[in-house]
């Protein structure tokens, strides 16, 4: 969800803010205006947080995390964290290569 006017008016930022106006016509719900965010709008909580592959994201930094996603490498995937170098990042690369564990970003900035 998007914060409403967030398109239109530059100085609004578009993370989500609720609306407060008294004659706002976002918060009152009238037709064409957006939604609301509500609880309905909740994702399934046995897909919550799934890729599109049907593994969940793990943030790696060091080689040696990679050992946490040894007995999970079935339910996690890793992702190799964007403030890693090259360096790091190759030593990662070939560790999650001998544990078979799923890099979701393994050939990025290599």
């Amino acid at each position: 969800f998007k914060r409403p006017q967030s398109d239109r008016i530059r100085k609004v930022d578009y993370s989500w803010r609720r609306p407060k106006g008294i004659d706002g016509t976002y918060r009152r719900r009238f037709k064409g205006h957006g939604y609301m965010v509500s609880i309905g709008f909740g994702s399934n909580k046995k897909t919550k947080h799934m890729l599109r592959d049907g593994l969940k994201k793990f943030v790696i930094h060091t080689p040696s995390e990679l050992e946490v996603l040894l007995m999970h490498n079935r339910t996690y995937c890793g992702e190799v964290a964007s403030n890693i170098g090259a360096q790091k990042r190759k030593l990662i690369v070939a560790r999650a290569a001998e544990l078979n564990v799923k890099l979701t970003n393994g050939n990025a900035k290599l």
